[in-house]
């Protein structure tokens, strides 16, 4: 126990390292060559550019920036956008399988990797070919950051009654008003804001995107935060901001949808990341149940704790199987992968929340010092239950689904 505790760190990193899974919880099986190859380049990227920072970028509140970089050499600062503009022109299943593995080394991280990559397709995808050429190329080179613009202060699950306005003028916008809880706020270059254009409701919507430095943008102050500290939160302020109208992706009006077609990948992308966080918590649990002694003999022995070793592998293994079954429906564009997305969102992230909680559980005094990476899981995943929509919204997105018919 005290080899355990001298060097906690290390020994996640020699864990997340290895290649000693048990099969029935191995996240490579029924991978492809292709995707097995790309899912052990993030993995090695996790266990060495990431989980030894981990605790000093949460605990100093580091936006790694540099590290970022290094991963987006690899192709994931724009994994499924296409590779005309930079990007590395994969499906939304070989995204989840790249975010679930980046994950292990640090949650917070790759949850931001995962925003900036889902704004960096809504350009991609519904912006002209010259906003693609012009935005993408330095956002999948990570040269720099995107940040995703739509909950306000007054509208978080209710996004559509927005009131952020954007007055026609001319070749402009004149945008005024806020948005709150923005990931990358202040430190990032590019915002892609949902902003209202015309009438109320979801149809009165449109999408502009800014760029830091423009008059009349600016930030509130970095807000203190439970977990995701090594990425910045704050609120982006409009105070008659002038936006060009050839800044405006897609047609007026098209801007709840653009965002919702985000949030769909989104979700799958933030619930693959609480894939990571529990894969990485249940072998730390492994680890430690065989390392620890009470008793006069290991956890391990006690039966209590092997059968909820045994439900925290099935319901990641539960979760993990869902979460792909989504990103196959997205990339497919089946008619129900919208539900299933949320279905996935829903599962995953109170499945794996509970997984990391219990694992910090079976670490008992030692699972709530910051010495032990299982408390900063712990941390990190609790708030993918809230954001990309509430898992409130998510059980009602499935209900409407199920009483239409």
């Amino acid at each position: 126990a005290m080899a355990w505790r001298a060097a906690p760190r290390a020994a996640a990193r020699l864990l997340l390292g290895r290649r000693g899974i048990a099969s029935c919880i191995d996240p490579s099986t029924g991978l492809t060559e292709d995707q097995k190859e790309f899912q052990k380049v993030a993995f090695d990227f996790a266990a060495k550019e990431m989980a030894p920072y981990m605790a000093e970028w949460d605990e100093k509140e580091i936006f790694p920036v540099e590290t970022m970089r290094k991963a987006a050499q690899l192709g994931f600062g724009g994994i499924y956008v296409k590779p005309d503009v930079g990007g590395s022109g994969l499906s939304r299943l070989d995204t989840s399988i790249i975010f679930e593995a980046l994950s292990t080394g640090c949650t917070s991280t790759t949850a931001y990797m995962s925003i900036h990559n889902m704004c960096v397709w809504m350009i991609d995808t519904f912006g002209n070919e010259e906003q693609r050429h012009r935005f993408c190329p330095s956002l999948c080179s990570m040269e720099k950051f995107a940040s995703y613009c739509l909950t306000e202060p007054g509208s978080g699950s209710d996004a559509a009654s927005l009131l952020t306005s954007a007055q026609r003028k001319g070749d402009t916008y004149i945008l005024n008003g806020s948005k709150a809880f923005i990931s990358g706020g202040g430190d990032t270059d590019v915002y892609v804001v949902m902003c209202r254009t015309g009438g109320p409701g979801p149809k009165g919507i449109s999408c502009l995107v800014l760029e830091k430095g423009m008059p009349g943008l600016s930030f509130g102050k970095k807000e203190k935060k439970v977990g995701w500290n090594s990425q910045p939160t704050r609120a982006v302020i409009f105070e008659d901001c002038v936006v060009p109208v050839g800044n405006r992706l897609g047609a007026e009006g098209q801007g709840f949808s653009i965002a919702m077609q985000g949030l769909n990948g989104g979700r799958i992308n933030i619930a693959s990341c609480s894939l990571g966080a529990a894969h990485a918590s249940v072998l730390l649990a492994q680890e430690h149940l065989t390392v620890r002694k009470q008793f006069g003999e290991p956890l391990a022995n006690n039966q209590y704790l092997q059968f909820r070793l045994a439900e925290m592998a099935t319901r990641l293994l539960a979760a993990r199987l869902m979460v792909r079954n989504a990103a196959r429906a997205l990339q497919d564009g089946r008619q129900d992968a919208a539900v299933l997305c949320s279905m996935a969102k829903l599962f995953a992230t109170d499945e794996c929340f509970g997984i990391c909680n219990q694992a910090l559980q079976m670490h008992g005094g030692y699972g709530y010092l910051k010495d032990y990476a299982v408390q900063q899981f712990v941390r990190d995943i609790r708030v993918h239950q809230i954001l990309e929509g509430t898992n409130e919204v998510m059980r009602m997105i499935v209900a409407r689904n199920l009483l239409q018919g």
